[in-house]
């Protein structure tokens, strides 16, 4: 039996010889954007390079999600890589869709070639009987938390029952057979020190749909006729700016609405306006206090105003931990590629994430790599280093995977029993779905 050196250098030399290949996929799909849950396209791509390798697989999972198994020489954990299907949403990006404004503007594209590429080298090198377990290849939908209304449609039409994908898969039970997971994200001198590294945590957060609700009027003849739901929803982002110095350092607390409808017409009264918002924190009790401070803001606001407000809350994502002992794997092996002086250890991040939820439920690893440039989620963001930002994940992915699982699988019995998920799936899944709520405040009615 080969060392595990040999395996890994092995695996690495077969990525090499595919490199072309997956930099075409990463470059393919950045040119192909697509948002959550309508990831189509990408998922096509995804599932004709399992059948090229010879790779069975499950599509259509939480609408677009792709899944294939690589069996080991003998029973063990199931570890899996992941990457993630979708874009975002900004027009302005030089390779943005044209028609949905989608733009791989956050390195999801790497992800799938790095996935690809795992797979590339995992198979053709071989080496699946000297490893233990198995190896899944997940290509998870709508990790990008938006297009909120039309989430929630799937949501009311019975189509989903979450609004990211992750947590989606959970609830249909297709990691129910994955006992741990990785997936590496991009980043770029502009947001990172260093070319690897892992933060501890960041923060989860639970998202919020306003409305509210006025009487139209004509502007200019008979304003005093209206109720004016721009001026209440204006109020309301000043009420919650009064707030933030009541967020406590140590909980990390974000809340950053949006207008997404400031009225119909510049000669009406605005009846109806419309605004989204996240509230993130370091913690679920932070997150639920600073919510229940935006709701009374939004309260306080119509009733000011004497118009409703109604107010749709929805769940998001939990906070992500990432599992120690995965850490330390992912280090010496990303140092492999980059060297030992270019690891960081990062600080608490104030994005979140739905491997979050999964980290939760079982050791996760969510660390980055560099390989882009300009600003993430930003207009000038673009893989343009391929070697780093496409086949190092991949190289790196797959050497943890022989880690993880070579001879026996130890080193993954070791940290499945070290871990002490936070809670049990069907924990997770009741407290994510008590989130949900709608409530109608009549701010008029509050006078009488």
């Amino acid at each position: 039996m080969r060392s595990r050196e040999e395996v890994k250098r092995t695996v690495c030399e077969a990525i090499d010889r595919r490199s072309e290949r997956i930099v075409e996929v990463g470059e393919a799909i950045m040119d192909r954007p697509e948002l959550g849950f309508k990831e189509v396209g990408t998922a096509r791509r995804v599932g004709e390079i399992f059948s090229d390798i010879g790779l069975p697989y499950e599509s259509e999972l939480a609408l677009t999600g792709v899944k294939a198994r690589l069996k080991g020489g003998r029973p063990g954990p199931t570890l899996a890589l992941m990457g993630e299907l979708d874009a975002l949403v900004l027009p302005g990006h030089p390779r943005s869709d044209p028609v949905t404004g989608a733009a791989h503007a956050c390195g999801h594209n790497a992800q799938i070639a790095g996935l690809m590429g795992a797979a590339y080298g995992l198979v053709e090198s071989g080496i699946a009987d000297e490893l233990a377990g198995g190896i899944t290849f997940f290509a998870v939908p709508a990790e990008e938390y938006v297009e909120i209304d039309y989430r929630l449609g799937l949501v009311r039409a019975g189509k989903t029952t979450f609004l990211g994908g992750k947590c989606e898969l959970v609830e249909l039970g297709h990691f129910d057979d994955i006992d741990m997971a990785v997936m590496i994200h991009s980043s770029s001198p502009d947001n990172a020190d260093g070319a690897m590294g892992i933060a501890r945590s960041s923060n989860g957060f639970l998202a919020k749909n306003v409305r509210f609700i006025g009487r139209a009027a004509h502007a200019g003849g008979a304003p005093e006729q209206g109720v004016n739901a721009l001026n209440a929803a204006t109020l309301a982002l000043s009420a919650i700016n009064a707030q933030r110095e009541t967020f406590r350092d140590q909980d990390c607390v974000r809340v950053h609405p949006i207008i997404t409808k400031g009225g119909d017409l510049v000669n009406i009264i605005p009846a109806e306006v419309k605004m989204e918002t996240y509230v993130r924190a370091r913690s679920a009790d932070a997150m639920i206090d600073a919510a229940h401070k935006v709701d009374r803001a939004l309260k306080g606001a119509a009733m000011a105003l004497g118009c409703s407000v109604e107010i749709e809350t929805v769940p998001g994502y939990l906070p992500l931990h990432n599992d120690p002992g995965l850490s330390e794997i992912f280090k010496e092996n990303a140092e492999q590629i980059f060297g030992p002086e270019q690891y960081r250890d990062y600080p608490h991040g104030g994005g979140s994430t739905d491997a979050g939820d999964l980290s939760q439920i079982m050791p996760v690893l969510h660390p980055v790599m560099s390989g882009a440039s300009g600003t993430i989620h930003g207009i000038d963001w673009a893989i343009t280093d391929h070697a780093a930002g496409y086949l190092a994940p991949a190289k790196t992915m797959a050497m943890m995977a022989v880690d993880l699982l070579y001879g026996d699988a130890a080193t993954a019995r070791e940290i499945l029993a070290a871990s002490k998920p936070n809670m049990s799936k069907a924990e997770y899944l009741k407290q994510q779905k008590a989130i949900f709520k709608r409530e109608l405040f009549d701010g008029a009615d509050q006078e009488r």
